[in-house]
């Protein structure tokens, strides 16, 4: 594996720059804030944009926790890019990041001066500064699935989902605005109506499951917990039944909402006879 590293200050575009670097030494896979991107998928790991508090934010970008560092070493190993791209505020921090990944020596450095105007650095500074802006080099729809602050100007952002890292893709890039969660002014909200229409039109699409009986939710980003009371249709069984449906529901959820599901609580409420509905 061939280690690139993309450094400079904070809020210089160092993210935003990361993909048109990828594209033209064909990097395929990169660490940026404590997750892992592979072929423009974001595979493992964790926001640091999603963390309450900087200081939080730092130690998730820095790979601390074990549990965290064990299970994007241990993606990385499975996947076994030929290259990848680590992107940090200095040569210390990349470092420190590939011992705690256990990655090999970083073969060629890469500093932001040294692919921007001093026109530009300016221009993401003050968008960070102005507007708390941060990009994450990764489609809108696979971060709801890790990222619970506030993205910004979402129909501008999703334009197709491309491959950045595949050699002879002239396409532009795909990036995610956000306002991290320790920075975004208020809040957002989704009715329980809204995960209850979610939760229904699932029921309608899968074999076995009848009607949502009842449903009842936290609506929190950071820690989602739903109950929901179902039907299974005679001739179904209902352990797999509603243990699908639990899996299936967590997964539709997130790629709808910018929430993380933390826990899907489902009771069978009865049976009932094949529906005319489904």
């Amino acid at each position: 594996m061939k280690v690139y590293t993309l450094t400079g200050k904070s809020g210089t575009g160092k993210s935003y720059q990361a993909l048109n670097l990828c594209k033209e030494k064909n990097i395929e896979s990169i660490i940026d804030d404590g997750l892992f991107i592979y072929h423009n998928r974001v595979e493992a790991g964790i926001s640091a944009k999603r963390q309450e508090t900087m200081v939080g934010a730092i130690k998730t970008a820095l790979f601390t926790l074990d549990e965290h560092a064990w299970s994007v070493a241990e993606k990385i190993k499975e996947l076994n890019p030929e290259t990848l791209l680590i992107i940090g505020t200095s040569d210390r921090m990349t470092d420190r990041i590939v011992a705690r990944l256990g990655l090999p020596d970083v073969s060629e450095r890469v500093y932001i001066e040294d692919i921007t105007t001093e026109a530009e650095r300016e221009t993401a500074t003050r968008q960070r500064q102005d507007f708390g802006k941060h990009v994450i080099p990764a489609p809108t729809l696979q971060l709801k699935r890790t990222f619970a602050g506030y993205f910004m100007d979402p129909l501008s952002i999703i334009k197709g989902i491309n491959l950045p890292f595949v050699k002879g893709d002239d396409h532009e890039p795909e990036k995610t605005v956000v306002r991290p969660t320790f920075s975004y002014l208020g809040q957002f909200i989704i009715s329980e109506n809204v995960i209850g229409d979610i939760a229904r039109c699932l029921a309608k699409s899968m074999d076995g499951v009848g009607r949502v009986m009842r449903l009842t939710e936290n609506a929190h980003p950071d820690n989602m917990e739903v109950n929901v009371g179902i039907t299974v249709i005679y001739g179904y069984p209902i352990w797999e039944t509603a243990m699908d449906y639990q899996s299936k529901l967590a997964e539709v959820i997130e790629n709808m909402t910018a929430f993380n599901v933390e826990r899907i609580d489902v009771e069978v409420k009865g049976m009932e006879d094949d529906l005319q509905h489904k």
